[in-house]
């Protein structure tokens, strides 16, 4: 910052001969660039579908917020635009992205003068059915709001509001903190974004869960395993050309304590899943996946079960417990070396 001169020439709080880039207060002022602030605000419901809008202004839908006004803090103005476009009230402490926008961005009306725009995207939660039966729009401007898949948000948004709201998903996904992004991308991506994950629709696990081994005489339909590392967490695959994401075949790796944790029935099947701990992870064979360590609440977020989600989750753990295996906490999925790794 440049040093700063009062009216009389004199330099403020330094000696007036003091070499330097002097300004007076108003010079300084007029070199800033002058943004907008805006904040919206990302609410899930319990299939992780995204809560979008749609407007009487515009044809594409938008994350609930808008304009911070004067004098008005970003999380005052997350709190008021929920309150005046959904009828909720609420706080949001928790902000999961930053996002620059500039000048040049296409859609603004060359009147309007966009100077660019600072966005704070806040975290609004996962919202039960009873809330979401709480929302009261008001008389004008909100027309409806929808739970959108991620994937379906692209066609659904203005492109950048599209980057936008991904990105700040996967980081309340990843849980590493806000991410800095430059119109919609992030600065520094981490292994779900440089993978695209989320941009597939994820397939709806149907059937309901029952635990245990597959009973004789039921055709399985598919096998997979939740094969647990050391420390808690499990082995995910994301297909690099799509970013859909899948837990491993049981057999993927070698394993020990291997047991049968259940099965889903549906389409006349089972589907079912294993649960075992990983002794080792091989030398990558197949270049179209990545392969990444992942909490089971982040692997149920990135590959929709559908309704018995939380049943299975709940048998993940208790199969974790089983194997002596510690609760890992929420920290961003880390992609494994091609080499693969031993414990």
């Amino acid at each position: 910052m440049p040093q700063l001169t009062d009216d009389a020439g004199q330099a403020t709080g330094q000696a007036a001969a003091q070499t330097g880039t002097w300004m007076t207060p108003a010079e300084y002022g007029a070199s800033r660039a002058a943004l907008w602030t805006g904040a919206v605000v990302l609410v899930t419901d319990t299939d992780g579908r995204v809560l979008v809008q749609t407007v009487d202004y515009r044809p594409d839908r938008l994350l609930p917020g808008g304009a911070v006004d004067a004098g008005e803090s970003p999380a005052a103005a997350a709190a008021r635009e929920m309150r005046e476009e959904l009828g909720i009230d609420g706080h949001y402490p928790h902000g999961l992205a930053v996002d620059w926008i500039p000048a040049g961005t296409p859609g603004f009306p060359p009147e309007m003068r966009f100077p660019g725009e600072i966005l704070y995207v806040f975290d609004g939660g996962t919202w039960t059915p009873e809330r979401i039966g709480a929302v009261r729009l008001p008389a004008q401007e909100i027309t409806g709001i929808d739970f959108a898949e991620p994937a379906d948000l692209a066609a659904l948004m203005d492109a950048g509001d599209a980057r936008r709201a991904l990105s700040a998903l996967r980081a309340r996904i990843a849980g590493a903190g806000p991410a800095l992004l430059e119109d919609g991308r992030p600065v520094t991506p981490t292994a779900l974004d440089r993978l695209g994950v989320l941009r597939t629709r994820r397939t709806p696990g149907r059937g309901a869960w029952h635990p245990g081994p597959v009973p004789a005489g039921l055709p399985v339909r598919d096998r997979s395993g939740w094969l647990f590392a050391p420390d808690g967490r499990v082995l995910l695959l994301i297909a690099r050309a799509t970013g859909a994401a899948h837990l491993p075949p049981p057999n993927a790796e070698p394993t020990a304590g291997a047991a049968p944790l259940g099965y889903r029935y549906a389409d006349q099947g089972a589907h079912a899943r294993t649960a075992a701990r990983l002794t080792a992870v091989s030398a990558h064979r197949d270049p179209a996946y990545a392969r990444l360590l992942a909490t089971p609440e982040q692997v149920r977020e990135l590959s929709d079960w559908g309704p018995a989600g939380r049943q299975e989750l709940a048998a993940v753990h208790a199969a974790r417990q089983q194997l002596s295996l510690p609760a890992p906490p929420r920290t961003p999925p880390t992609e494994l070396p091609r080499e693969g790794a031993r414990w």
